[in-house]
């Protein structure tokens, strides 16, 4: 792969060329277009860790999209800083800063296509399909193709997201929200589709094939993406490239996030001892720290920001020392599993595992999403489908740009529209729309 070409400012979705402003640059625009988003705002309730959280300093997917922008940004810039160098990219234009913002902005979507409850509620979603699914094939029905099916049996919110921004945002234009497709292909951890046969991926096993990263319905979008930037096709006969190099930042940038802030914030809730958090955020931060008159949260708070700093430079130096493994596509490994932290990274996940996802605070709330989520999906999905008088009364509840008959429109269309507003919605807004479909609320 080429840098020029994997920073090319190129739109998905436009023709003509863009015209610069050295003010405010394409990957800049790209970043200011999420913010103003519908589906970013809905981020501010759904769940991280904690849903429906009482604790205002417990952080939303909103905050963390936020933070983990800024991690990648610093990681973007670090690495655009010695490759520019390298490479004497001065000459043609690039700047450090180009790359900062490529993944600024990849950071700031990569939770976007995140359904509600976090990663219960992708499960929930999967559940849903499954159960109904079985149904329906029960009674001899056989509605998708088995590429068709794959997307929903593994539903992922990488995908979703992608769909969001490439069709769903800003309708009825060609790449919906038209970001440069270095952007896209950078937001894209997971460049392959959801079905990929055995043979075809003939015991592979790098990171970017542990999920997917588009739906058979924004196959050609991500082709289109991928042959502007010049990204690897890793076979002739499967939606399947390598990754686009600034992918690998995105990555790094939100595991650096939810590993670190994730003690942080079961410190604030109770989960996790003040002693116990300073052990596992101080064998990464390595401070000597004097305690004059400070409360624990603000050297929790010290901690965390020192151990984010370490790990943003030694990823940068990783990702650095495998740059042209990175190009030739030969590497595909997470930066952190190569970093000196790697075993303590997964210490910290064992504890935060056993101490706050296995909680029993934390997993009532998953159940419950599997509820709320699979009972939404069952309602919509028969109500798009199927002629019935409940179903006529579910229909009405689909707002419009989800319910617009089309005659042509075919089942897995249908069914994407239903995880289209399912996976939109917030955590309040599908716990409350659950209820009056239960006749716990009545509006």
């Amino acid at each position: 792969m080429d840098w020029k070409k994997l920073l090319t400012p190129k739109r998905l979705g436009k023709t003509e060329v863009e015209n610069l402003q050295f003010d405010r640059t394409p990957f800049q625009k790209d970043y200011d277009r999420l913010v103003f988003s519908s589906p970013f705002r809905r981020l501010k309730d759904k769940t991280q860790v904690f849903s429906l959280s009482t604790n205002d300093y417990i952080r939303t997917r909103l905050i963390h999209s936020l933070e983990v922008s800024c991690v990648g940004r610093s990681l973007g810039r670090i690495v655009g800083e010695a490759i520019v160098k390298k490479y004497d990219f001065n000459q043609d234009g690039l700047r450090a800063s180009d790359f900062g913002d490529i993944v600024f902005a990849a950071c700031l979507a990569h939770d976007i296509g995140n359904p509600p409850f976090g990663h219960s509620g992708e499960d929930a979603i999967r559940t849903g399909f499954e159960s109904w699914y079985n149904t329906v094939n029960h009674v001899g029905e056989k509605l998708l193709s088995k590429s068709q099916e794959a997307d929903f049996d593994s539903f992922e919110g990488n995908a979703q997201g992608f769909r969001i921004l490439t069709k769903l945002e800003m309708p009825p234009k060609k790449g919906g929200m038209q970001l440069t497709c270095p952007t896209l292909a950078a937001f894209t951890k997971y460049p392959r589709e959801s079905l990929l046969s055995e043979p075809t991926l003939n015991c592979y096993s790098g990171r970017s094939v542990k999920k997917y990263g588009f739906f058979q319905a924004e196959k050609d979008l991500f082709a289109e993406v991928a042959e502007t930037v010049g990204l690897i096709r890793r076979h002739d006969n499967a939606a399947w490239w390598s990754r686009h190099p600034l992918a690998f930042l995105v990555e790094a940038a939100d595991d650096i996030c939810y590993s670190i802030v994730d003690v942080e914030d079961a410190h604030r809730m109770g989960y996790i001892s003040f002693d116990k958090t300073k052990e596992l955020l101080n064998v990464i931060a390595n401070k000597d720290i004097q305690e004059h008159g400070e409360s624990n949260t603000e050297i929790v708070k010290r901690l965390r920001a020192l151990a984010i700093n370490k790990l943003i430079n030694e990823a940068s130096d990783i990702f650095l020392k495998h740059e042209e493994d990175i190009l030739s596509g030969e590497f595909d490994k997470d930066l952190l599993s190569l970093s000196t932290y790697a075993n303590h990274l997964q210490e910290i996940g064992k504890e935060t595992r056993s101490a706050v996802f296995q909680h029993p605070d934390v997993v009532s709330i998953q159940i419950a999403g599997y509820e709320v989520l699979g009972k939404l999906f069952a309602e919509f999905v028969n109500a798009v489908l199927h002629n019935s008088k409940k179903g006529n009364l579910v229909y009405y509840m689909l707002p419009k740009e989800y319910n617009d008959p089309n005659p042509d429109e075919d089942t897995y269309n249908k069914i994407l529209r239903v995880t289209d507003y399912i996976s939109g919605m917030t955590d309040s807004y599908a716990t409350s729309l659950f209820q009056q479909f239960s006749g716990i609320s009545l509006g």
